[in-house]
């Protein structure tokens, strides 16, 4: 399990973001799968080629955060906000939602055979992630769900 106040791998000492995309999405499946395209050709744009381990990383979390933001964060006429910036040691990812209350877990195991559908997405994050975590959304009601992921490539 990860710690959850870690130690930024967005380097601390040098925390200069040399590229960043946000952007608010419909709280859909739509708006879902258009906010993981959009990391992925922005991941592509910063030096990500498409067939990389980071670029595929980062588009699957993008994928898993979205996909929760829209089936446990949705409030009626509410959207989601994603946020991806990039330093010179990781990427970060946050997605944002108006729900206070449905928050993820960091559960250690898979889900029980009656949850077979669903209950992956923390493992999975908990298994590609650097660091992720849970905090209050800055500046509006609701959460943000942040990963970074170190990386030693361009």
């Amino acid at each position: 399990m990860k710690s959850i106040a870690p130690p930024s791998v967005m380097n601390q000492h040098h925390p200069t973001t040399t590229h960043e995309f946000a952007m608010r999405f419909t709280s859909t499946p739509r708006g879902a799968r258009l906010a993981r395209r959009l990391v992925s050709h922005r991941l592509h744009e910063w030096g990500h080629s498409y067939d990389t381990t980071v670029k595929e990383t980062l588009t699957l979390i993008a994928a898993e955060l979205t996909a929760n933001s829209v089936v446990h964060g949705h409030v009626p006429g509410r959207d989601f906000h994603l946020r991806l910036t990039a330093a010179p040691t990781g990427l970060r990812i946050e997605v944002s939602d108006t729900r206070t209350e449905r928050r993820p877990t960091r559960t250690a195991g898979l889900p029980t055979e009656t949850d077979a559908d669903s209950g992956r997405g923390p493992v999975l994050v908990n298994a590609l992630a650097t660091w992720w975590g849970v905090a209050p959304r800055s500046g509006a009601p609701g959460k943000t769900v942040w990963v970074e992921v170190a990386i030693t490539g361009p």
